[in-house]
């Protein structure tokens, strides 16, 4: 079934995330998997909020040790005891801005998933790694830290893509989607600019299993449309 997470980096606080969990619950999200990932103060009460329901909650990031003097992270088993589902790892904002190497995030997805957690895994390459032809050769190194495992998916997020208003085509999408598979077998969520009026043909490609939406999961009308293309293209 398709997997659609939302991403709200750094916005929504408990008291708007709670607003936004409220509606959400009420919408009709049959025939696709829905994950929202909000900023880490108001993970609680979207547990809370959306117990009941199938739809998993996910932190943005995630320590790969279960305790220690890591000031400033959080660890897996925190999450758990929390009630969160799953995490993200290695999104290209957290590369960018954060340093984090491959290395470290396959740290972060190997602790995670140890624990429990479902976890999705981010690769993708910048503008200028793609005008140089370097595409596969960055995707195949930033993928190949990863190991299969029934909890974990791949989201490609082409750096250029993400809050720029760029997306890639369907057929970018779909060639990208494929090469991942072929070095790592597990599902692959689109992740880049996705909105309600490309969802539908970025959902419709073959190796595309469904989408990691950022701005646009902000908008819980957006958002719901986003899902209920996932649910269209597969049944």
């Amino acid at each position: 079934m398709t997997l659609i997470a939302a991403n709200w980096k750094m916005y929504k606080g408990p008291a708007e995330a709670a607003e936004f969990c409220l509606a959400l619950r009420e919408q009709d999200l049959d025939g696709v998997n829905v994950v929202v990932a909000p900023p880490y103060v108001s993970l609680a009460v979207a547990v809370q909020l959306l117990a009941g329901t199938e739809i998993g909650v996910a932190a943005q990031n995630v320590h790969w040790e279960p305790e220690g003097a890591y000031t400033g992270e959080i660890s897996a088993t925190m999450l758990r005891e929390l009630g969160v589902y799953g995490a993200i790892v290695g999104h290209s904002e957290r590369r960018q801005y954060f340093g984090e190497t491959d290395e470290l995030v396959a740290s972060r997805a190997r602790g995670a998933l140890e624990a429990g957690l479902f976890v999705i895994g981010c690769v993708g390459e910048t503008e200028s790694e793609r005008a140089q032809g370097k595409t596969e050769e960055v995707l195949r190194r930033q993928v190949s830290v990863f190991e299969p495992d029934d909890n974990f998916v791949v989201a490609y997020e082409p750096v250029w893509a993400i809050g720029t208003g760029k997306t890639a085509t369907p057929e970018l999408a779909q060639e990208a989607h494929a090469f991942l598979k072929s070095v790592l077998d597990v599902p692959v969520l689109y992740g880049g600019s996705v909105k309600p009026d490309n969802a539908d043909s970025l959902l419709a490609q073959p190796d595309v299993d469904g989408a990691l939406v950022g701005g646009a999961s902000l908008d819980l009308e957006s958002f719901t449309e986003i899902c209920r293309a996932g649910a269209r293209i597969r049944s």
